[in-house]
């Protein structure tokens, strides 16, 4: 893969990143800034960007959205495949939601 190949790639990555996050405000606002991390101020200006925004947006060299989990201990729970895979992942989810959210600079 060329890096003009992978700037595409970030590109594609941010534009759907950006269209879920918004779906997902839309649809259930507290829900969705758990699931993504973000504050309350955070998910109303993304819920507001008009498409024209959004795309501008997209169009970065740089990846909007980050991995969540910066612990070994989450990253063992979401990937481990045990006898009942929903258990771990329950505990990944309680430890993500004791994260502070991402805050605007």
């Amino acid at each position: 893969m060329n890096k003009s190949d992978m700037l595409g790639e970030i590109k594609e990555l941010n534009l759907t990143y950006l269209m879920l996050a918004q779906h997902m405000i839309r649809e259930d606002k507290s829900a969705a800034i758990y699931r993504l991390g973000i504050s309350q101020q955070l998910a109303d200006i993304l819920a507001d960007l008009t498409a024209g925004q959004v795309l501008k947006m997209a169009g970065a060299n740089v990846l909007l959205c980050r991995m969540r989990f910066d612990d070994r201990l989450i990253l063992g729970l979401l990937t481990s495949h045990g006898k009942d895979g929903a258990m771990p992942q329950s505990h990944a989810a309680i430890l993500l939601a004791g994260q502070p959210v991402e805050e605007l600079a």
